[in-house]
């Protein structure tokens, strides 16, 4: 086995055994395609690493509030904004420092490793997340037992083919074998992820959406043009880090101009409502109508 491939089992295994009840030696070595000898020495490594991984009646868990890390996902992930920022910092490191392209290294070695790492869900959803990222790697379909739609407002099954996350994991990209489309699902309002033993029949029609800077997911992305003054061009980049990429400054006007697509117009709309008078909207058409009607029901007077 690789380095690379046993790293990543062992993050797997490790993740497994951040829930409830526990896992038994039997059952991960099952799993897994490993000797029940070499899961006690991972185990045995994660308590040289400081965490503390009880055992009751043969059954394994971390034991979160004993360990040194209160959070696995705070070991275990990089989201995009922390890895665009730490890239930053890592590329701004004197070019002839030695460590500099062993940091590069690992930055992206840690991003491309297989996505379970990132995981940065809530514990009790770990479960699900994992089970759906099997599904991916399988290409099954899945059901979504207990699914609370907010849309719908119905708690009710769900039969879907999953085939990717948004970069918080906040959010699953799917296909609705029910409505036959692709839709967004949240993470936290699924009771129960149940693999199914049918392989995607729609595989063509996985088209995932977009998540812009301001972290809002949607299929449609629109491109919103602004003109922002130094104060409001200072807190989208402290708000949004993502949106550096898309910021420039006028020439000699002292104003900054933002040109990005945007997954509809809730994320930036609650950005530049929030800034009365510190950023022009300058296009599409659309968002300043969509701009104009905001402040004409908001209950505060911004004009």
């Amino acid at each position: 086995m690789s380095d690379q491939a046993k790293f990543q089992k062992m993050l797997e295994i490790l993740l497994m055994l951040n829930c409830k009840y526990g896992r038994t030696i039997e059952e991960l070595a099952a799993k897994y395609s490993l000797s029940q000898r070499t899961i006690y020495r991972y185990i045995n490594t994660f308590r040289q690493v400081g965490f503390v991984v009880s055992n009751k009646y043969g059954y394994f868990k971390i034991d979160v509030q004993n360990s040194v890390a209160s959070d696995i996902s705070e070991l275990l992930h990089f989201n995009e904004e922390e890895s665009f920022l730490l890239s930053k910092a890592i590329h701004s490191i004197d070019e002839n420092i030695e460590f500099k392209s062993k940091l590069v290294k690992k930055l992206y070695s840690i991003y491309d490793t297989n996505r379970i790492i990132y995981s940065v869900v809530k514990k009790k959803d770990t479960e699900n997340i994992y089970n759906v990222l099997q599904a991916i790697k399988k290409q099954m379909q899945v059901v979504f037992k207990g699914y609370r739609s907010g849309n719908s407002a119905q708690i009710r099954d769900r039969v879907v083919e999953p085939f990717d996350f948004t970069e918080n994991y906040n959010a699953i990209w799917c296909f609705d074998v029910e409505d036959e489309s692709v839709k967004l699902f949240k993470s936290a309002r699924i009771e129960e992820v149940v693999l199914q033993k049918i392989t995607w029949k729609y595989k063509s029609k996985h088209v995932k959406g977009i998540t812009d800077v301001f972290r809002i997911s949607t299929l449609e992305k629109i491109k919103v043009e602004l003109k922002l003054t130094l104060l409001a061009a200072n807190l989208l980049l402290e708000e949004f880090p993502l949106s550096e990429k898309f910021l420039s400054r006028c020439n000699k006007s002292g104003y900054f101009y933002f040109c990005c697509d945007v997954a509809g117009f809730i994320g930036v709309g609650r950005f530049v409502l929030g800034l009365p008078g510190e950023v022009e909207v300058l296009s599409p058409k659309s968002f300043i109508d969509y701009i104009k009607e905001k402040q004409k029901t908001s209950l505060v007077d911004i004009s």
